[in-house]
């Protein structure tokens, strides 16, 4: 009787062997191994880091390689990684792709070296200037056909990956944009509200005091477009375009197009401060002071109030470009 007591007693519970078989029970199962971290960033050969580069991991084992993309550090992580061999391939607009690959041990934490991305080139430069050209050429012809509802002209957002615009592209798209029907259309209801509301009053009413507001409305949306769309944006060798991201998480989206109100690329390919849209602001709302009669005319307070209310509205129609203009423009993103 002792022994069978004893017995009993080193005899594992029921559901503590089926735990063991069934691998259940944590750190019980022989040969478990814990699933890992891999973590990196991704910058170019400046050391600046490049934000929104796809990442991508596979993995011998698993048939479905999984992705995400470099955060606003150019940072990354996958977790939950099994152990063992890994791969990754990492690419961003304008940069040539990079492979990495490791070996990742049970729950380790590995961060990996910064994966240093080149711009991409060509065999020469003659045919890099070349398909520069015929890129950009392509892009402004696709936006110049870009239309919310079909109707409403949408130029300045493009859906295709970086390409520069030359002075005379920027100029183009800016002019285009100025002697579209749909423009005159708009700015006529602009004038049709002014003269409701009985705005700017020293224009007066009538037929005359309409066309005063019409031509003072068409004068200072057309200054803004060309300052702001063609004129700085060439002195400053900065792109007016918002560059559609469509992909990754909404909340990451959602920072990208919101920071576009205060940053853009440049001809370079790099992001800079807006430079460009903050002076055209400045220069186009004085301007459009000249138009209005004397008494409604803006102080310089005023003019910096329209400028940082011109940033706001640029944010929310980025985030309208990111989430539903693609949907809403039947051409120009193909």
């Amino acid at each position: 009787m002792p022994n069978m007591k004893k017995n009993s007693r080193n005899k594992a519970p029921l559901w503590l062997t089926v735990s063991i078989v069934l691998g259940l029970f944590p750190g019980s199962a022989p040969g478990q191994q814990l699933p890992g971290t891999i973590t990196g960033a991704v910058v170019d050969k400046t050391g600046s880091v490049i934000v929104g580069a796809d990442v991508m991991l596979s993995q011998e084992n698993h048939m479905t390689p999984r992705e995400t993309v470099s955060n606003s550090g150019g940072e990354f992580s996958f977790s939950n990684v099994a152990p063992g061999g890994f791969h990754l391939s990492v690419s961003a607009e304008g940069f040539a792709p990079q492979e990495s690959s490791g070996t990742l041990k049970p729950g380790e934490t590995a961060t990996l070296p910064q994966i240093i991305l080149e711009i991409a080139k060509l065999t020469t430069d003659i045919q890099v200037a070349e398909t520069r050209t015929e890129l950009a050429e392509e892009q402004v012809r696709l936006e110049e056909q870009q239309r919310l509802l079909g109707l409403v002209p949408n130029y300045e957002v493009s859906y295709q990956p970086f390409v520069p615009l030359s002075v005379k592209e920027k100029f183009e798209l800016a002019w285009k944009t100025n002697i579209d029907p749909a423009s005159f259309g708009i700015v006529g209801l602009v004038a049709g509200v002014e003269q409701w509301k009985n705005y700017y009053s020293g224009y007066g009413q009538g037929a005359q005091g309409y066309a005063k507001r019409y031509g003072g409305a068409y004068g200072a949306f057309f200054g803004a477009t060309m300052i702001s769309e063609a004129v700085f944006p060439s002195l400053f060798k900065q792109d007016p375009r918002y560059f559609v991201k469509g992909k990754g998480s909404i909340g990451y989206r959602a920072a990208y197009a919101i920071a576009n109100s205060v940053i853009c690329k440049g001809d370079n390919g790099h992001w800079q401060p807006k430079i460009s849209e903050v002076l055209g602001g400045l220069a186009s709302s004085g301007i459009s002071d000249l138009y209005l009669p004397a008494k409604d005319r803006n102080g310089a307070v005023d003019t910096f109030e329209d400028v940082g209310f011109a940033v706001g509205g640029r944010a929310l129609a980025n985030l309208f470009q990111e989430f539903f203009s693609r949907k809403l423009t039947p051409k120009g993103h193909h």
